[in-house]
This record gives C-alpha cells, sequence and structure tokens, in this order.
C-alpha cells in the first residue's frame, strides 16, 4: 500500500520516480502507458527523457535502456492489441469511468480511420492516443504482421528518440537537471502540437466560438 502511495504522490516528480523505481519501475510505467488502456495518465514521453538525463549522468546504462524499454513498449502495443481483438466489443459498451473513457477510443478510431495502419507508428508521439491505438487496431481487425511491422518500427522511434534527446541534453548542457522542468515542458508541448494541429485544420474552434458569441448575445444556437 505505502508503495502505491508513493507511486501516485511522485507520478510528477520524475526524479524521485526513476530512483524509487528503477529499470523494473520504467519497465512497469512504458508497458502499462502503451498496452493497458488505464495507463493513458501516465507520463511516457517525460520519463523517458528524464530516464535519458540520468543515463548521462552515469546513474544508468543507455544501451540497457535502449533495449529493455523498446523490449516493453513493443510487447506493451501487443498486449493492448490483443485485448482489443479478444475484448474490444466488451470495452466499447463499458461505461465511463475515472479509469476508462469512451471518448479517448473515439478519437483514437477516428484517428485510425485517417491514417491506417501508420496510426500505430504515429501515436507513438501522442499521448493518450498511443495509449489506445493498439487497443483500436485490435477492434479494428487489423492484420497482425502489419501491426507487428509499425509497433516493432514505432516503438524503436520513440524510445531511442526521447532517450536520446535526455542523453545528448545531459552530455551537452552543464546542470541540465536544474531546468529539467523546462525540458519536460517542452517535450510535453511537442507531444501534444500534433493533437493542437488537427484540432485547429477540424474548425471545430470556429464553430465553438460562433456558439459563445450566440450565446453570449442572446442569439439561439443554430440548428442544422
Amino acid at each position: 500500500m505505502e508503495s502505491i502511495t508513493f507511486f501516485f504522490s511522485n507520478l510528477h516528480n520524475l526524479n524521485e520516480l526513476i530512483r524509487w523505481g528503477g529499470y523494473i519501475g520504467l519497465i512497469a510505467i512504458i508497458f502499462a502507458e502503451t498496452g493497458l488502456f488505464f495507463g493513458f495518465f501516465l507520463p511516457g514521453d517525460s520519463l523517458l527523457v528524464t530516464a535519458g538525463l540520468f543515463a548521462a549522468r552515469g546513474d544508468l546504462n543507455i544501451f540497457f535502456l535502449l533495449i529493455i524499454l523498446i523490449a516493453s513498449a513493443v510487447l506493451g502495443d501487443a498486449t493492448g492489441f490483443e485485448i482489443g481483438r479478444v475484448s474490444g466489443k466488451k470495452l466499447l459498451q463499458k461505461k465511463k469511468s475515472r479509469f476508462f473513457k469512451p471518448e479517448h477510443i473515439e478519437k483514437t478510431e477516428a484517428f485510425y480511420k485517417k491514417h491506417g495502419g501508420k496510426t500505430i507508428l504515429i501515436a507513438r508521439f501522442m499521448p493518450i492516443v498511443r495509449t489506445f491505438a493498439p487497443l483500436v487496431a485490435g477492434i479494428a481487425g487489423m492484420k497482425y504482421r502489419t501491426f507487428a511491422l509499425f509497433n516493432i518500427g514505432g516503438g524503436v522511434l520513440w524510445i531511442s528518440s526521447m532517450l536520446g534527446i535526455g542523453f545528448f541534453l545531459g552530455r551537452v548542457i552543464p546542470n541540465i537537471d536544474k531546468y529539467i522542468h523546462i525540458v519536460i515542458a517542452v517535450v510535453i508541448f511537442l507531444s501534444i502540437l500534433p493533437g493542437i494541429i488537427s484540432y485547429l485544420r477540424s474548425g471545430h474552434w470556429r464553430k465553438w466560438i460562433w456558439k459563445t458569441v450566440k450565446v453570449e448575445n442572446g442569439g439561439e444556437e443554430k440548428k442544422d
């Protein structure tokens, strides 16, 4: 019980989380975020960058991190795919709860319809979407061979790039630990940037502004 309390209380204190969990903790978090639908809230990108910084200081081995975390990411997606294939219909009927939000699946389905199999690769760099992408692929009946290719490729690119950023910054910028919050903020922004661009392109923001203006002016919302 104390371990669970410590984990959630330090979920955003990544330095402490890595010191506490070590390699096992990193493996568990990456696997859960990519393979289990309730892991969508876990800090994958920022955690990997911070782990890269630890490796740059010599506290962790960068090559061992690459091997175990790529394996965790690939196995996580494979697990999510299997859950979607076997229990997808039941999940779609599941009611909203603290750890399950149907709208996450709906948004991922829309993304999947637009990008097809490439969703598995692209989603690696998008928080929340990367958790539900393999699940949706399993529900949609994607051929496993196709899924596996994108899964492995995406896993290698995601893990190596995030660890690489942290490792590189840790080697070239003295005392980068003092600015870790800035690095993490930039990484998070870059992670959600594709979603922001997609939202702006969709034009939904114009409809929201129009509805807001109509309501504030006492007008009635336009109906189709």
